[in-house]
């Protein structure tokens, strides 16, 4: 089975259809903030597919969030040992990944991983932001209200790119809108 096939059948298989359609938004912010960007779309394909790996119950048993971008990156290493892209193609997927989430600091040396970062911001905004924060639960409008804000706030000043910060404004209105919506209609009572 071709390497890229594996990958996608394996994202299936550990992450479900939260992950596998997370992967599938990513990739398409990518190509639209990315437009008239210079930059390896093969990297790129494989850093958005392996990015999240680490939180899958197989490498995170004990469900840690903190930290999954580091499993993640050590998961690529092992999935990609014997894969024939390129070391300079390896080094671009394996920064991307472990520099993807919004807590990372890190110095930033590639393009390929601002894409995903702010890719991966954006699916943190907007109604699919909204709707991944209650999916997650718990089953408690006043923790998800409080899970969207600490999002919203923790990625929207972290966002670089004029597209992604384009796409971001008019997400956060959407999401304004909304929790002034839900906190109006709870009655005060989320």
């Amino acid at each position: 089975m071709e390497i890229k096939n594996k990958i996608e059948s394996l994202t299936i298989e550990y992450g479900g259809p939260w992950i596998f359609n997370h992967v599938q938004r990513v990739l398409n912010l990518i190509k639209i903030i990315g437009e008239n960007i210079n930059y390896d779309e093969e990297a790129t394909w494989y850093a958005t597919y392996l990015h999240d790996w680490g939180a899958c119950p197989q490498f995170n048993p004990e469900k840690v969030e903190l930290g999954h971008e580091l499993r993640s990156r050590r998961v690529a290493e092992t999935i990609l040992s014997d894969c024939e892209l390129s070391d300079s193609t390896k080094n671009i997927i394996f920064e991307a990944i472990e520099n993807h989430d919004y807590r990372t600091c890190n110095h930033i040396n590639y393009i390929e991983t601002t894409l995903l970062r702010e890719a991966d911001f954006l699916d943190f905004l907007g109604t699919i932001g909204i709707a991944r924060e209650f999916a997650r639960g718990p089953k408690d409008l006043k923790i998800c209200y409080e899970q969207v804000i600490a999002r919203r706030d923790g990625v929207i000043n972290k966002l670089t790119l004029p597209k992604a910060k384009k796409i971001a404004e008019i997400r956060v209105v959407k999401m304004n809108e909304f929790l002034e919506l839900l906190t109006k209609e709870s009655f005060g009572y989320l």
